[in-house]
Formats: C-alpha cells, sequence, structure tokens
C-alpha cells in the first residue's frame, strides 16, 4: 500500500478553498513557538487561526510557562507584521496530572514510542473537543514539522479523535516544503527560546 502524502492532501484542500474564496476556521494546537512559526505564516493565508496552546506533558512548571509566553509573542508580533487573518490564542488548561494518568506504565518507554502516542491522543482528543464545541471548520497540530515524529501517526489520532467528536482534521506533514528549515529561520527572525528536549520530564531525562 502507498504511503499517504499528505502534504499533497493539504495543497488540493487548500486550492479548492481558494477557487471557491472561502475562509475556514481552523483550531490549531501548538506544541511550542518555534514549531507553530511556519505552520502560521503558512496556514494564516488560507484560515482564520486559533491557537490552541494545550501541553500537560511539559515538565517544569516553569519550562511551561516559558514556552507559553514565547507562543504568545510569536502571535503579537505575526499579527503586528499583518498577517492576512489575524490570530487568536486559547490556553488549555495545564494538568500534568493528565499526562500522568495517560504515561502511567509506559514511563521506561523510549522516546518517540508508545508513551508518546499516548501523549499525541491526550492533546489531540481534547483539541478536538474544544474544536467541536467552538463550531470551527477543522483542526489540526504543528507536531508534524518536527522531522522527529511521525507524521502518519500524528495523522491517524487526529482523523480518529475528529471522527469521536464531529469535527474534520486537517491532515498535514508540515516538515515537508522546507517547513522545519522555515521555522528555524523564523525562530531565529523572532528570537525565539528554543527547547532542547521535547517537554515531558522523560524526554529530558533522555537528554545526553
Amino acid at each position: 500500500m502507498n504511503k499517504r502524502n499528505y502534504q499533497k492532501e493539504l495543497d488540493k484542500l487548500i486550492s479548492g478553498l481558494v477557487k471557491e474564496n472561502q475562509v475556514p476556521t481552523l483550531f490549531l494546537h501548538s506544541c511550542c513557538a518555534p514549531c507553530s512559526s511556519y505552520c502560521l505564516e503558512y496556514l494564516s493565508e488560507y484560515f482564520e487561526i486559533t491557537v490552541f496552546y494545550y501541553n500537560p506533558n511539559i515538565f517544569p512548571s516553569e519550562e511551561y510557562e516559558d514556552r507559553v509566553g514565547e507562543q504568545e509573542r510569536l502571535i503579537a508580533e505575526l499579527n503586528a507584521g499583518g498577517v492576512k487573518h489575524p490570530i487568536r490564542l486559547v490556553k488549555g488548561e495545564y494538568h500534568p496530572e493528565d499526562f500522568y494518568a495517560a504515561a502511567k506504565g509506559l514511563e521506561k518507554e523510549p522516546e518517540g514510542g508508545a508513551r508518546c502516542t499516548e501523549c499525541f491522543k491526550l492533546r489531540l482528543t481534547e483539541s478536538a473537543k474544544l474544536a467541536k464545541e467552538g463550531g470551527y471548520d477543522y483542526f489540526t497540530t504543528t507536531l508534524t514539522i518536527s522531522p522527529l515524529k511521525d507524521a502518519e501517526r500524528l495523522n491517524r489520532i487526529g482523523e480518529e479523535a475528529g471522527e469521536k467528536y464531529g469535527v474534520r482534521f486537517l491532515n498535514s506533514d508540515f516538515k515537508k516544503k522546507n517547513g522545519y528549515k522555515r521555522s528555524t529561520e523564523l525562530s531565529r527572525e523572532h528570537n525565539l527560546y528554543r527547547q532542547n528536549y521535547c517537554g515531558c520530564v522523560y524526554s529530558k531525562q533522555s537528554q545526553p
């Protein structure tokens, strides 16, 4: 079976929106400001975006505050710079115990393994739920921009969460079209804090 080309799917969808002169609403789960930078630059041309910063996996709490602060600053700077469609921010609840409950029994899993799958499910399920409650046309996540993240797994989890709550998941592979490279350029331009671990205590412990 051929692997799906998620970027090609997104290109086709966006082409249709432009042709029909439609600007849908998008609830964009963001893992951090650096990863969201390219996604926002790219998608704000075609969608009215609300960024959903929901990451109960982040450890410690001071790190969480640093990251959400950078997200807020980036959005303010992008809006001030004149994005086509202004970007809003919704801050999710920070309850680390929810992440630890999801990761229970998987603490010793390698980075990128089953523990990460449960973490993705936690964040994308909450995103789908709030996207439905908010009446958004689509929801998606910035997570696929990372070269270390499996886009196929993320899109599958997103689609399942969307089906559960009745809201469309916007398939993506944001690392394509030099997306990750552009995110590093934008991070330098905006002087963004780029963390050296994914976020949770286990990923921090796995650092050399």
